[in-house]
């Protein structure tokens, strides 16, 4: 089984949470491991240094250390600051006050109270996970990248349950999750099985006392015994939806590589899912590593969006989400992947996804954010607000729906904030003929956020007994923890986990 870095990419990276900058938003782009992470660039290294100096400044103003000031809302109001200055676009909507008023942060952060987030991918690992070189951390990162790991006793820990519950329930706003997981043609691989998904969520709902958690089972088609596994799923796991990678192992070249619209093969499954009333089903498109065209040879093109647009009209009982947006790699090349959407007005796949709802007159396709945003708005904040709004454009605002792909990321708060705060730019909006995404809880932005999610999963967000102005899940077991969490005053850590390119 090949692993997600090459030797000689192993040589280049170091972990995240020692060798990249504890800021309230990344200022280089963080990999789980499934491709090579570039440099940090000129640009993004400017960020870093404005950041440290307005929060120096800040920081001397209201009386803290540069580290605690960082962990405040302040301090993530300055980081924004520092994107604004550096990348010169008004992209993200940031008050300079914001950055020295803690009564301001409070007053915003109050105004966001009750926003429902519901966030439509996320991971963890099981206990028994025992490929450390998959993740990066532990005893394989620390011999091979950063032996400093070797002296904070940094594990895989931070990729497991106890983690996934603190950083997305007590760390972040998040309301409710999807918990997901990943096939492989090697068992062994398995982050979750389908099992251990829906036993995961049957717990955290059983505990919360109300619905926190959605639960995926994985397909695998081609496998064998793949149909037998979803006629099991059916009956005992009762997921709320299906994930699948049509390019088999996100690893490594597959012998297992199919196509959506492959009649023979998928069909009979999209029937039975439509008789079970399971009729969502997630899949995995573009992010591919750089190199794709060569080290996916023969097995690439499964990752494109090519077979969507007829599956989607053959079958309008099924609806499906595409994780990443189906975004094509443009890690390596940020600069670059801009300037072809300023001459073209395309983004390589997602512009594909995003127009097949006009070419093929379906209403039944979404595209998923997850670590596409993430990475892009660290790398180039235009070229993200430019993907937001090609995909509301084409699919429209309530066919985009928000995912974070935590845990591979650390928390996902500011990734929540990064989407609170984006806005495209008037001259990108009269150039593309994008709208307008509008304030933190706009309309569109609260269809992002969950709306559009709780619509496909049939979330009942009726009123909690004791206060008719909040839905039930305010006021369960697990929302009495976290203001208790938070009346400890606990702070957020500003890890990112994975990989950096080392300097």
């Amino acid at each position: 089984m090949a692993i997600w870095l090459s030797e000689r990419e192993q040589r280049l990276v170091a972990g995240a949470e020692t060798a990249s900058a504890a800021t309230p938003i990344p200022t280089q782009i963080v990999s789980n491991g499934e491709y090579l992470p570039p440099p940090q660039s000129e640009v993004q290294k400017r960020v870093e240094r404005r950041i440290f100096e307005l929060a120096d400044a800040n920081a001397k103003y209201l009386g803290l250390s540069r580290r605690a000031f960082l962990r405040t809302s302040c301090g993530m109001a300055t980081a924004f600051l520092a994107m604004k200055e550096v990348y010169g676009a008004n992209v993200f909507q940031v008050d300079a006050r914001e950055a020295r008023d803690p009564e301001l942060s409070l007053a915003r952060a109050q105004s966001l109270t009750g926003q429902f987030i519901f966030d439509d991918q996320t991971h963890f690992v099981r206990d028994d996970f025992d490929h450390k070189e998959l993740l990066g951390l532990g005893d394989f990162a620390a011999e091979h990248w950063n032996p400093k790991l070797k002296e904070e006793g940094v594990t895989l820990a931070r990729y497991k349950f106890q983690n996934y519950i603190k950083e997305l329930y007590y760390d972040s706003d998040t309301s409710m999750t999807l918990l997901s997981g990943a096939p492989f043609d090697d068992p062994t691989w398995w982050l979750l099985s389908n099992e251990q998904i829906a036993r995961a969520r049957d717990v955290i709902n059983d505990f919360a006392g109300s619905r926190r958690m959605y639960a995926h089972t994985v397909i695998t088609p081609k496998q064998p015994g793949w149909m037998e596994e979803v006629d099991k799923a059916i009956a005992v796991y009762k997921p709320d939806s299906w994930k699948a990678y049509t390019i088999g192992d996100p690893l490594a070249p597959s012998k297992f590589p199919w196509r959506l619209d492959d009649e023979k093969l998928m069909y009979p499954f999209y029937e039975k899912a439509v008789k079970a009333g399971i009729t969502t089903i997630c899949i995995h498109k573009g992010l591919l590593p750089p190199d794709y065209e060569k080290s996916f040879a023969g097995v690439w093109e499964y990752a494109t969006t090519a077979d969507i647009g007829k599956t989607a009209k053959d079958w309008p009982q099924m609806n499906f989400v595409i994780y990443h947006s189906a975004l094509r790699p443009f890690l390596e090349l940020p600069d670059q992947a801009w300037q072809e959407f300023e001459a073209s007005g395309r983004i390589k796949w997602s512009t594909d996804l995003a127009e097949i709802p006009a070419k093929y007159g379906v209403t039944n396709v979404y595209a998923e954010l997850g670590t596409s945003f993430a990475n892009s708005a660290v790398a180039h904040p235009k070229f993200s607000a430019a993907l937001i709004g090609t995909l509301v454009k084409g699919l429209g605002a309530d066919h985009v729906v928000w995912g974070t792909d935590t845990l591979w990321y650390g928390s996902p708060q500011w990734q929540i904030e990064a989407m609170r705060r984006l806005e495209i730019p008037e001259d990108m909006q009269k150039k593309y003929g994008f709208a307008a995404l509008g304030g933190a809880n706009s309309a569109t932005k609260q269809l992002i956020f969950g709306a559009n999610s709780a619509r496909l999963y049939r979330v009942n967000l009726k009123a909690a007994a004791n206060n008719p102005a909040m839905p039930a899940y305010s006021e369960d077991r697990l929302a009495k923890l976290k203001a208790q969490y938070e009346l400890a005053e606990k702070e957020p850590s500003n890890l990112r986990y994975g990989y950096v390119r080392a300097g």
